[in-house]
C-alpha cells in the first residue's frame, strides 16, 4: 500500500499528501490507492471530495495524473509556465488557477516568488508546486487542525484568504522597515537607506504585479459561476476576492509611500551635494588671489614691486587677507542672509 508521506517529501506517484473530506467532519489522509475507489464510486448529493497536492519536482506526478485522472488540458499546460500573471478560468467544466505565493522559507525578495496550479471541480481539487508556499502550508495546517470544509470551492477561497494574510503579513513588515527608514530620514542618515527602499519597492510592486490580477479574475468568474458552485461557495469566493483587494491596495499605499520617501531622500542628496560644490567653488575662488600673486612674484624678473622694501613681504600677506576676507563676507555673509 502506497503511504502519503507527512513531510514534504512525495511519494512514487508524487503525491505529497491528500485529504478525504465529508460534509461536517474532519478530513482523512489517503492514499493513491484511495483515490481511485473514490472517484470510481458513483456521486453522491452533498458528498465528499478530495484534496490531491502533488510536487512537480518528482517526475511521476505527471505521469499519475495523466493516467489516472481526467484532468483538462489547460492544467497541465499550467503546470510548465512560468511565473507571471495570475490565472483564473473555466475549461471543460473545470475550475483552472495558477496562483502565485512567497516560497514557504522566504524573508520574501524579488525571486522568492513561486507558482501552484490548481485544478478544481465537483469532487475534486488537485493542485501541484515545484516548491513549498507558504499559503499552501498554511491551509494544510488549518485542515490537519480538524477544520471542516463543505466543497473544494471553499478550500479554494480558504487558501485564497491564506494567501491574502501571507501578502499581510509581507506589508507589516515592510511597513515597519519604512518606518525605521522615514525616523532615520528625519534624523538625516542617508547613508544606506537608499538602497534598501529600492530593493523594497522593486519587490512590493514585483508581489503586487504577480497578485493584482487575481480579484479581478475572482470578480469575473463570480458573474458567471457554473452551476456545481453553490451560493455558499460563491459568497466565500467574493469574501476572499475582497480581503485580496484590501491587500493589493495596501500593496499599492505602501509602494507610494516607498516613492514618497525615496523622492525625499534624492531631494537631500541634491540638497546636499549642491551644498558642497557650493563650498569647492567658493573655495576655489578665494585661493585665487593667492595663487595669482604667488604666480606673479614667482616669475623673478626686474622690476617686481617691493622688493626692496623691508615690509613687501607682510604688504603682501595682509592685502591677501583683506582680499580673502572680504570675499569671503560676500559669499558665506550674503547667503546667510
Amino acid at each position: 500500500m502506497r503511504i502519503t508521506d507527512a513531510s514534504y517529501g512525495s511519494n512514487e506517484d508524487g503525491l505529497i499528501w491528500g485529504y478525504r473530506f465529508e460534509p461536517e467532519q474532519p478530513a482523512q489522509s489517503i492514499d493513491t490507492n484511495a483515490v481511485a475507489q473514490f472517484l470510481a464510486a458513483p456521486a453522491e448529493e452533498g458528498g465528499g471530495f478530495l484534496w490531491l497536492h502533488f510536487s512537480l519536482s518528482n517526475t511521476g506526478s505527471e505521469r499519475y495524473l495523466r493516467r489516472a485522472l481526467e484532468l483538462p488540458d489547460a492544467f497541465y499546460d499550467s503546470l510548465r509556465s512560468e511565473v507571471g500573471s495570475t490565472r483564473l478560468e473555466l475549461d471543460d467544466g473545470a475550475l483552472i488557477a495558477v496562483i502565485h505565493d512567497v516560497l514557504f522559507d522566504s524573508s520574501f525578495d524579488a525571486s522568492e516568488v513561486g507558482t501552484t496550479s490548481l485544478c478544481i471541480g465537483p469532487r475534486l481539487l488537485v493542485s501541484a508546486r515545484l516548491r513549498p508556499l507558504r499559503s499552501v502550508d498554511q491551509l494544510r495546517a488549518a485542515v490537519r487542525s480538524g477544520q471542516s470544509f463543505r466543497s473544494p470551492v471553499e478550500l479554494l477561497a480558504h487558501l485564497l484568504r491564506d494567501q491574502a494574510s501571507v501578502l499581510g503579513d509581507i506589508l507589516r513588515k515592510s511597513t515597519q522597515q519604512v518606518d525605521r527608514i522615514e525616523d532615520r530620514l528625519l534624523a538625516n542618515r542617508i547613508s544606506t537607506d537608499r538602497t534598501q527602499l529600492g530593493a523594497l519597492r522593486r519587490s512590493l510592486v514585483r508581489l503586487q504585479r504577480l497578485l493584482a490580477p487575481e480579484p479581478t479574475a475572482l470578480f469575473r468568474l463570480l458573474n458567471r459561476p457554473p452551476d456545481w458552485i453553490s451560493h455558499d461557495d460563491i459568497q466565500d469566493l467574493q469574501q476572499a476576492a475582497e480581503e485580496f483587494s484590501t491587500a493589493i491596495g495596501d500593496s499599492a499605499a505602501l509602494v507610494e509611500r516607498v516613492k514618497l520617501i525615496q523622492e525625499e531622500l534624492a531631494a537631500l542628496v541634491n540638497e546636499q551635494t549642491g551644498r558642497t560644490l557650493f563650498v569647492l567653488t567658493v573655495v576655489t575662488v578665494l585661493a585665487l588671489p593667492i595663487n595669482l600673486i604667488a604666480g606673479l612674484f614667482g616669475m623673478n624678473v626686474g622690476g617686481m614691486p617691493l622688493a626692496e622694501s623691508r615690509h613687501g613681504f607682510w604688504t603682501v600677506v595682509v592685502a591677501l587677507f583683506v582680499l580673502t576676507a572680504i570675499l569671503a563676507y560676500a559669499a558665506f555673509g550674503r547667503r546667510r542672509d
